[in-house]
């Protein structure tokens, strides 16, 4: 017969909840984004995080996963299941070594033209991080104005072409940006292919150039829809123009 799934003790059940509302508030994102992302129920998500239901242990390796941070700090709990491949990363993100990526590790200033105003740039945070759970880098984006859209995911490496992919799959939707690092200044160019929101329920692919910037380099990053009379629009124009002029990316005229 198959083994009851584990339920974690109230005290661990509690520090658990606590560490993902923290999350949830640092990150800006909706708890049925959450949820989508770890593959739960919204109201399990809510029943937990409420104290209405312990946290079992299949529950918190999902959430683990989606966040890639580790839920479970305490003593007494049960260690976080090792990856099946160590620090190495799966073949389908290019079976890459936790130190050989390393480098790519860090906080990004995310910059890419708005969709809805042609002479504004859109600017957020993007963090690339190691995910034990997940045993890859994985990415999440924060400071978005437009919070309800804000984007997790993996990062795959893979050798052959020298580019970084940053990939969301949410129940097989997909949203993919394309990279090529810069070796010197850790700045990473190329395009983002998604989707743009119409009115109702209409939906556009989309593809534009986009840029990270290490979030050093930036002396006081400005976040949200940047006009021509933010003091980082210069820089932002800078970035973006260069992704364009290297070339990083090109984009063949209609």
């Amino acid at each position: 017969m198959p083994t009851p799934d584990k339920q974690l003790s109230a005290e661990q059940s509690r520090q658990i909840a606590d560490t993902i509302r923290e999350e949830i508030a640092r990150r800006r994102i909706s708890r049925q984004s959450l949820a989508e992302l770890a593959k739960l129920s919204l109201s399990t998500l809510e029943k937990v995080l409420g104290g209405r239901r312990p946290f079992t242990l299949a529950t918190t390796v999902r959430l683990e996963q989606a966040l890639g941070v580790s839920l479970r700090k305490t003593p007494d709990a049960p260690a976080p299941a090792a990856p099946v491949n160590g620090d190495i990363a799966p073949d389908g993100l290019g079976a890459y070594s936790r130190r050989a990526v390393a480098w790519i590790e860090g906080a990004y200033v995310t910059i890419r033209p708005s969709f809805g105003d042609k002479d504004a740039i859109f600017a957020y945070r993007t963090e690339i991080v190691w995910s034990d759970a997940a045993s890859s880098l994985v990415f999440h984006e924060g400071e978005r104005q437009d919070a309800l859209y804000t984007q997790f995911g993996e990062v795959a490496v893979p050798n052959q072409s020298g580019h970084i992919y940053l990939v969301t799959n949410r129940n097989g939707q997909h949203r993919l940006i394309t990279v090529a690092r810069v070796a010197i200044s850790g700045e990473m160019y190329g395009i983002i292919t998604t989707l743009l929101a119409g009115r109702g329920s209409m939906l556009t692919p989309i593809a534009a150039p986009i840029a990270y910037v290490p979030i050093k380099m930036v002396a006081n990053p400005s976040f949200g829809r940047i006009s021509s009379d933010n003091v980082n629009y210069a820089l932002y124009s800078e970035r973006l123009r260069r992704t364009i002029d290297e070339p990083f990316a090109m984009f063949l005229p209609g």
